[in-house]
């Protein structure tokens, strides 16, 4: 059975808003010594030479700790359950099969952010991450990520991008967002901020100035950010926005309302879809070795990984994605040329 880990919260480095900590068992760490005996050539007895243990081979930051990245699409009080028997795994993985420090532990921090995890996975304070699309395909063009996998969720690899409005809304096409007040889940996100601004300026003929950067002063319509797909619905809901753009797994799954609860506040004005479904990236500042590590001990994992803390498929605690593949920035070259035509350089990150 493995080790349940404790739920902390911390205010750690690059905006982390949480903690999962954990270690996933193993030998004692470094510092021991073995011992060879030799014999004094004078008295002919025996004597104790020390002899330092090797070095483990693979390390994670420089430490014991392999430092997982999870992005803010998750409300924070879901990753204990969701997450821990996942991260479990990575470290039990790891140690069964690689020579790591003994007593390795994976640490799951939740970014304040997209752009927080992104670059702390450029300065190696973060060893491998979930992210979205959008945001790893500028950490891989800012030489800040590199993308291993992809993940397969609700039935697809793919997913879809809403602007929804409220139902009594007299908002019936996007040009009519002009002068309205339109909720982002967060400005790294594909479908949360990526896409609904490129359908708004491509399709309704808005002007969306500078943004998913800057302030969004030079657009033609006001733009807030909720932090998180549910928190751009929840600003919907609540009245303080004329409409919201956000993940369709909000209106689609259990992630935010229920299904009647949504029809109750929410009509879609908009979507796109075909995008790709969102990558697990690692550190450039990783061996090769240990990104490979990472990597294979997704691909060689067992399904009840993605099934929370209660081990069982099907309840309230399963993740949202229940299977990955190996892939690289060709999966993801869509979204990247779609940023292109917005404009959006590797400055977002400044």
């Amino acid at each position: 059975m493995r080790k349940r880990r404790t739920f902390l919260k911390s205010a750690g480095a690059v905006g982390a808003a949480g903690l999962i900590a954990g270690c996933s068992g193993g030998s004692s760490g470094g510092g021991s010594t073995e011992t060879d005996a030799s014999t004094d050539g004078s008295t002919g007895t025996a004597t104790a030479t020390p002899t330092a243990t090797p070095e483990p081979q693979m390390t994670f930051g420089g430490d014991n700790t392999v430092n997982f990245g999870l992005s803010p699409s998750v409300p924070q009080e879901d990753m204990e359950v969701q997450y821990s028997p996942l991260l479990d795994y990575v470290g039990t993985y790891l140690q069964g099969n690689h020579d790591v420090p003994g007593g390795l532990s994976v640490e799951g921090t939740v970014g304040s952010n997209y752009s927080a995890v992104i670059q702390s996975l450029g300065q190696g304070t973060t060893d491998v991450a979930e992210t979205g699309p959008f945001a790893a395909g500028l950490g891989v063009m800012t030489g800040n990520a590199e993308i291993v996998l992809q993940r397969y969720g609700y039935g697809s690899w793919e997913y879809t991008s809403i602007i929804a409005t409220p139902n009594d809304s007299d908002i019936t096409e996007l040009s009519d967002l002009s002068g309205k007040t339109v909720a982002f889940s967060d400005q790294l996100s594909t479908s949360g901020a990526l896409y609904p601004l490129y359908s708004m300026s491509n399709q309704g003929g808005l002007d969306v100035g500078e943004l998913p950067e800057g302030n969004g002063s030079q657009a033609e319509f006001e733009a807030r950010f909720a932090g998180g797909h549910v928190g751009s619905y929840t600003l919907l809901e609540q009245g303080q926005v004329d409409a919201a753009a956000m993940g369709g797994f909000v209106r689609d799954t259990k992630t935010g309302p229920t299904p009647e609860e949504w029809q109750e506040v929410a009509t879609t004005l908009h979507e796109d879809n075909g995008l790709p479904r969102a990558p697990i990236v690692v550190s450039p500042e990783l061996s090769e070795e240990a990104k490979t590590a990472v990597q294979n001990a997704f691909l060689e994992g067992p399904d009840d990984i993605y099934y929370g803390a209660d081990g069982e498929d099907g309840t309230d605690d399963d993740l949202w994605f229940g299977d990955v593949r190996e892939a690289g920035q060709a999966e993801y070259q869509s979204v990247i040329d779609v940023a292109g035509e917005l404009g959006i350089g590797t400055d977002i990150f400044e």
